[in-house]
């Protein structure tokens, strides 16, 4: 049975492998620009809004001060990962997509069942990503309110990295659903109905996304994982079973 770390570790020796390793440099070229940008920006304002934040704690909270600032740190490091992430995912959609395809050739000997050319592929790759977007960012818009309540946030943390992991199981595994013609809708279902697969997997693709710098050479090493994941455990799975 193949299980999280295993379709990793195999899906980026498979991505880097002869034949296949021409179609990351793209993705990687993008990731390294937004980290780049991103990181700037982040390092200008990190003090900033955590001193706000902390200015926002109670006084009668005061006495809980030395665990609720490791915890504003830590949100606030999950936040901007997971903003890094959907913005770089955005942008790299196409190539993903693209890559995603050719991995399920070489992982499965069969092609995806998507038969659009080239250009309506990446067009579509990015609709497809603003429907994840508007799926995502209410959800994440309300865990932000939440961390922002006194004496609720002290979840917070928590509830990031729950939903982290959802989100990148989302990401990630949808490549190759996409490709093969599951809607969106169906690919939720797909994913509920194998929770444990979906969350481990997505947790250890959000553990790769912390990973500093490395994480633009292990990430395009997660679209093949996906790949390996949907012929495992979800292809398999009719609409009406994953309902």
């Amino acid at each position: 049975m193949l299980d999280a770390v295993t379709a990793l570790t195999r899906g980026t020796r498979l991505t880097y492998s002869r034949g296949l390793r021409r179609y990351v440099f793209a993705p990687i070229v993008v990731n390294l620009l937004v980290y780049g940008a991103m990181l700037r920006y982040v390092l200008a304002n990190f003090g900033g809004w955590l001193d706000g934040w902390m200015a926002l704690v109670p006084g009668w909270l005061a006495w809980l001060e030395w665990l609720i600032w490791p915890l504003f740190v830590i949100s606030l490091v999950v936040i901007v990962f997971f903003t890094f992430t959907l913005l770089t995912h955005l942008i790299a959609a196409p190539f993903y997509g693209f890559l995603a395809a050719k991995v399920e050739v070489v992982a499965t000997g069969r092609p995806p069942l998507d038969d659009r050319g080239l250009m309506k592929t990446a067009v579509d790759a990015l609709g497809r990503e603003l429907v994840k977007l508007a799926y995502i960012a209410p959800r994440a818009l309300l865990l932000l309110v939440v961390s922002w309540i006194p004496g609720l946030n002290l979840v917070a943390p928590l509830l990031w990295v729950l939903f982290s992991a959802w989100v990148m199981a989302i990401t990630y595994l949808d490549y190759p659903m996409d490709n093969n013609k599951v809607t969106f809708a169906d690919m939720r279902r797909r994913l509920a109905s194998r929770w444990w697969q979906s969350l481990t997997f997505g947790g250890c693709v959000t553990l790769v996304t912390w990973i500093p710098l490395a994480n633009l050479f292990l990430l395009p090493g997660a679209v093949s994982a996906g790949v390996l994941m949907w012929d495992q455990h979800y292809r398999g799975l009719a609409v009406s079973a994953a309902r």
